[in-house]
């Protein structure tokens, strides 16, 4: 049986997926979202195959699996987003699900979502108004607060800057604001700037570890350094992670996390088609087969 990838650049994930199928006798095969094809061409209410197209698949796979959903034009996006809801619609699983990916690709939603659910995470406001903006920094000014503004869509902390209360505010247009501006309270950690990646399977901390910035950002894509931790040591931590990925209704996720100077924990995000190779490296499980495992076995319920 084959299973479908979907993804730009399957790169080093991409591989360790497909090593972790085939251990189970299955073929990844990567597929580009932008490749497929809603052909609804002679199909009929209630029809069983309404011409879906996936490429290299004659029929529908049973389920997908998600490793990333490219960026584009809102007309392109939707349109990718559509595949996967009409597959969704048609009984194919999807990993992770659609709508859990929706939630958190979008940090406005995310950050709602969290709060709604009494999950920890910064104070943070999201608007598109300049005038309104300027106020909020204000009343940053005023509490000896610092704002960090973040692309409403993005990661791997490309993009994410700290505004300082006399800096100019960004235009509406500019790269990385794009007409929003998504603003959340700085957390000051104590000693060298870090925070944690906290990997969560199915309701489940399967993995973790600290990322110490070479600047006050401490993704790995931007220079951070892995450190092991036994998350599991430190409940607090891996109670905050599992809020997270229950508040979000997902199959998966890496959820950031960073801790105080005076010691409160934080949700800062929750990420639905995490990377994993710097948190591979320091972690004694093999993260690729434990999400084929996680997604076969849902394929059986």
């Amino acid at each position: 049986m084959k299973i479908p990838i979907f993804t730009d650049d399957p790169g080093w994930h991409g591989a360790r997926l497909k090593e972790a199928f085939a251990k189970h006798g299955l073929e990844a095969v990567f597929v580009s979202l932008q490749d497929c094809v809603i052909n609804l061409y002679g199909a009929k209410p209630n029809c069983t195959n309404p011409n879906i197209q996936i490429p290299r698949f004659d029929t529908l796979p049973p389920a997908v699996f998600i490793r990333g959903v490219s960026g584009g034009t809102m007309q392109q996006v939707i349109t990718r987003l559509n595949v996967l809801h009409m597959l969704s619609m048609l009984n194919v699983k999807i990993y992770n699900d659609v709508k859990a990916i929706e939630r958190t690709v979008d940090k406005a939603m995310t950050s709602f979502l969290l709060q709604k659910n009494g999950v920890s995470t910064p104070a943070t406001w999201v608007s598109e108004s300049r005038a309104q903006v300027e106020q909020l920094r204000q009343m940053a000014k005023q509490n000896n607060h610092t704002l960090v503004l973040k692309p409403l869509f993005g990661s791997q902390g490309l993009g994410v800057r700290k505004l300082l209360a006399d800096e100019a505010l960004p235009v509406p247009m500019q790269q990385f604001v794009d007409g929003v501006y998504y603003f959340q309270q700085l957390i000051e950690t104590a000693n060298a700037p870090h925070d944690y990646r906290v990997f969560v399977i199915n309701g489940k901390v399967v993995a973790a570890m600290k990322r110490v910035g070479s600047s006050w950002v401490n993704n790995v894509a931007a220079g951070g350094r892995c450190e092991g931790v036994d998350v599991l040591a430190n409940q607090e931590m891996a109670k905050l992670a599992l809020q997270a990925a229950s508040a979000l209704d997902i199959d998966y996720c890496g959820v950031d996390i960073i801790q105080s100077v005076t010691g409160e924990y934080y949700v800062l995000e929750v990420n639905s088609v995490p990377a994993w190779k710097g948190l591979q490296s320091v972690a004694d499980v093999d993260i690729a087969e434990l999400l084929v495992s996680d997604f076969l076995n849902k394929l059986k319920v």
